[in-house]
């Protein structure tokens, strides 16, 4: 008998409530883990279910959690063959379609293997930090891929048959049409893992060979960080809480797609939102919940536009606006009209740089002396992937790494390089680190929108004495935390 098989003589739902989990087995006895006031009872069931000499150990509340979560998903993982799940397709049409809201990806003893395939998908996503699940058919495969720290990881490719029941399978479960193949479509699940509430968008796309699947999976345990947080350094950090204490005027967050945003503009939030402010929130989607905050889910089919609703809420006698995105001229018209009424508003735009996202609303059509008038500061950031401290490996500076990143050409210094083991997953890096550049419009800098100068020249000012992505990222190659290669991947050169 297996420890999955041990596991699944317990279901889940028993497991949990009663306090009970399979930690291991030994020879003939398997150890059984008992959280803190388990009804003995309830042991006795166990000892029968298992039908095998038990040991006991006993296990505080969170690492009961813990080591519930790990085994079941784990055995959800080993029970998921895929070659068992290519003749699962039929049975995908009786799935209850009445699945509810929230549901604990763990519990049920559901045991189809196209079922068990997507909670294993699920849950060593979850596991290895990933931000985005990738399921895309090719000619004769199916690829599936995670993004972790920023890069995606090939991590399973079976046959193109299983594409079908997989993409049936995540449908029904973000209730989505199953029957529609020709269109795009985007739902959501909510569920949890061991206690842990994870919520997934997902995105159905027609493809070549079949409808290709991106889950995007939203832990807001990750999300909702203070601003000591982020990964500043302590000028930039000082000067973007002087930014926000301003009493009005328009601060941007820019930065292409995953560079953390959404963490960001939350994180000025829980500094602005100090319970005698109106905060209120624009947002497609909603990505977390923020307490006593009022956030709006924009609807574009019904006409609730980021525009239109922003001009509704003013009525609401808002302090401070978020707008998700900048995309437009009249959302960003309504925007600048709003903060010039002597209240903050926060957003974003997608640009390369902090001087860029200026250029960027004078192309929308945003008038120079608006933008002199109304901007606050523009803050640019990226994230670069942080060495493995596990396997990282020391090597000794280039003179043109030396020249680079600012260490003088005659004092040794030793930078890192990744290499590659068990806890990193071979890929050298684990966790990610911020990097930031911001331009806070002063005096010179109003003076020089309103002159309508390049970009080039309005950036060589706004950071005569600041850091550009660049330079910001310096520290952590300096440091060891990062290597040479990942911040040339991320930022570019010609900034420092």
């Amino acid at each position: 008998m297996s420890e999955a098989e041990t596991g699944r003589t317990l279901t889940y739902a028993f497991a949990r409530d009663k306090g009970l989990v399979v930690l291991s087995r030994d020879g003939e006895t398997v150890e059984l883990g008992v959280r803190a006031g388990a009804d003995p009872v309830a042991i006795l069931e166990a000892r029968r279910a298992i039908g095998r000499p038990l040991s006991f150990q006993p296990l505080d509340p969170a690492r009961f959690e813990r080591e519930l979560s790990e085994h079941y998903a784990r055995a959800a993982i080993d029970g998921g063959e895929t070659e068992a799940a290519m003749d699962g397709e039929g049975d995908l049409m009786s799935l209850i379609d009445d699945i509810p809201q929230t549901a604990d990806l763990l519990d049920g003893d559901d045991d189809a293997p196209v079922v068990r395939l997507i909670n294993g998908l699920i849950y060593e996503a979850v596991k290895r930090r990933a931000s985005d699940i990738h399921i895309e058919p090719h000619e004769d495969t199916l690829s599936v891929r995670y993004r972790i720290d920023g890069v995606l990881q090939e991590v399973l490719t079976p046959s193109r048959r299983l594409a079908a029941p997989l993409t049936s399978r995540v449908k029904v479960m973000a209730r989505l049409d199953i029957a529609e193949k020709r269109i795009p479509q985007d739902g959501r699940i909510s569920l949890s893992i061991g206690g842990r509430s994870i919520d997934v968008r997902v995105s159905t796309l027609p493809s070549r060979y079949g409808e290709r699947v991106t889950m995007r999976l939203l832990d807001t345990r990750n999300a909702l960080l203070g601003l000591d947080e982020l990964g500043m350094d302590e000028e930039t950090l000082r000067r973007f809480r002087s930014v926000l204490a301003q009493p009005n005027g328009i601060t941007l967050v820019t930065g292409p797609t995953g560079s953390g945003k959404t963490t960001t503009l939350y994180s000025a939030l829980s500094v602005l939102n100090n319970g005698q402010r109106n905060v209120m929130t624009l947002e497609d989607p909603i990505e977390y919940g923020l307490e006593g905050i009022s956030q709006t889910q924009m609807h574009h089919k019904v006409g609730l536009t980021f525009a239109a609703t922003l001009r509704a809420i003013l009525r609401h006698d808002p302090d401070v606006v978020m707008v998700g995105e900048i995309r437009d001229l009249e959302t960003a018209k309504v925007a600048f009209e709003f903060s010039s009424t002597g209240r903050p508003a926060l957003s974003t735009v997608h640009t390369n740089s902090a001087a860029g996202a200026i250029q960027r609303l004078r192309d929308m059509g945003i008038e120079p002396y608006v933008l002199a008038a109304t901007m606050r500061a523009v803050l640019a950031q990226r994230l670069v992937r942080k060495l493995c401290d596990h396997c990282k490996v020391p090597h000794e500076a280039t003179a043109d790494e030396k020249a680079m990143f600012g260490v003088p050409l005659e004092e040794h210094h030793e930078f890192y390089r990744p290499q590659g083991c068990m806890a990193c997953a071979q890929t050298g890096y684990e966790g990610r680190l911020g990097v930031y550049e911001l331009l806070v419009v002063d005096q010179e800098v109003r003076q020089l929108i309103r002159e309508d100068v390049s970009e080039d020249d309005l950036e060589a000012r706004a950071f005569a004495g600041h850091d550009t992505l660049f330079r910001n990222a310096r520290r952590y190659v300096v440091a060891g935390q990062t290597s040479v290669e990942e911040v040339l991947r991320v930022c570019r050169k010609d900034e420092s």
